[in-house]
């Protein structure tokens, strides 16, 4: 395992961080916690240090399993980062009881890595308004967090002066190879490190999407390398490429994943791609940009939807019927997991939509999500819509 320093603190952490934002699950949605607890200690013990989650993570089931995954001597391994759900405060009370709570959800004494959470520029106003600087400055002091950071989602414009707003040790920003220029993107990432902090980057493979259902015509360009690589490996070495960049958190669910990330993370060096091969990786973006019909990243912000929607997987499903040239396949699988005959449920289409616009509200991507449905509705659904989903419940033996 390879380490970076943390620039103020001066922690050594391992450049691949253990995200529990996307732990394996048995039917019932559940965290199957048997198989995430073996993957994270497995992690650990092949030198991860740093793990991360989140009050909303896993409907809030997140936190409680690492305060049990970590027992036995794994807390002491490990720094915790975990984060205040700054859409939920209300008042400057507010932040000390829900930090309070993560301490006893993860059954520690202190938070290592404390982050503001899911920041854009009206958020920040507003919690810096009820005294967010004030409750670290008290956290930090009494020891219930050891480093303040955030993690951004915002415009670009907004997050120079949040930098600014505060002595922060470290941020967490969305980057890879198609965010470049969203978000924080390239420039915050360089404006940040210029101000001695540290960089977390996630969603470094866009919520999976670099890597599963590859289009023939990304896979083409992938095969031109000498050096094989998976679109997983060239796109955490993109990332860890950089030297601004201190940790890359995955969000690993399979055991093969948990080997290959871990492989890749011995020999990611900063400043280790050639030329060429950051033009090849510049050729799949573009590829990518020409196929792509919405950025969604699976990350359930946007979630529950009040009208039923499972708008990721909707997303999901209209990027497929672009990337994957099997359109009838495609509209079938959409009828057949959003119908509820793959998992047992009520219907989740598109079609219900009710133009509430709560999603778009809180959509990190800035995504005009019932616009975008909209048009999955028009290309997924149709007439036959319910014959399909009929088809599929007799297939998955459902009905």
């Amino acid at each position: 395992m390879l380490y970076r320093q943390m620039p103020k603190s001066g922690d050594k952490l391992s450049i691949l961080g253990f995200g529990a934002m996307r732990l394996p699950v048995k039917e019932d949605g559940s965290i199957d916690e048997e198989r995430a607890a073996r993957q994270l200690r497995h992690a650990i013990d092949r030198g991860v240090n740093y793990v991360d989650t989140a009050w909303p993570y896993h409907t809030g089931a997140s936190e409680p399993f690492l305060g049990r995954a970590l027992a036995d001597g794994y807390r002491e391994k490990v720094k915790v980062a975990t984060k205040l759900p700054s859409w939920l405060i209300e008042s400057r009370e507010d932040m000390d009881r829900f930090l309070n709570a993560q301490l006893e959800k993860l059954n520690t004494g202190h938070i290592d890595y404390y982050l503001v959470h899911a920041l854009v520029g009206d958020l920040w106003d507003n919690v810096k308004k009820l005294g967010v600087t004030d409750f670290l400055d008290s956290a930090k002091a009494d020891g219930r967090i050891i480093n303040a950071g955030f993690s951004f989602h915002g415009a670009g414009e907004d997050f120079n002066r949040i930098v600014e707003a505060y002595d922060w040790d470290f941020c967490q920003i969305q980057y890879n190879f198609l965010d470049e220029k969203n978000q924080a993107g390239k420039d915050g990432l360089e404006y940040a490190a210029s101000k001695n902090l540290g960089v977390i980057v996630m969603e470094p493979l866009r919520g999976g999407n670099l890597t599963k259902n590859l289009p023939q015509a990304v896979k083409e360009i992938w095969d031109e390398a000498p050096v094989k690589r998976s679109p997983a490996e060239w796109a955490l070495r993109w990332v860890w490429d950089h030297p601004e960049v201190t940790v890359v958190l995955s969000g690993m669910n399979e055991e093969v994943h948990v080997q290959e990330n871990l492989r890749i993370a011995e020999q990611a060096y900063p400043d280790s791609l050639t030329g060429a091969e950051l033009q090849l990786v510049k050729r799949v973006e573009i590829k990518y940009r020409e196929l792509m019909k919405v950025g969604c990243t699976g990350c359930q912000y946007c979630m529950p939807c009040p009208a039923g929607v499972n708008i990721p997987l909707c997303f999901e499903h209209y990027n497929n019927l672009y990337l994957v040239n099997n359109p009838e396949g495609e509209r079938f699988m959409y009828a057949a997991r959003l119908g509820g005959a793959v998992a047992l449920g009520e219907p989740e289409f598109a079609s219900l939509c009710v133009q509430c616009g709560q999603c778009a509200e809180n959509c990190p991507q800035h995504i005009d999500i019932p616009t975008v449905l909209g048009s999955v509705v028009e290309e997924l659904e149709g007439p036959d819509l319910e014959q399909r989903a009929a088809m599929a419940r007799e297939m998955f033996k459902q009905i």
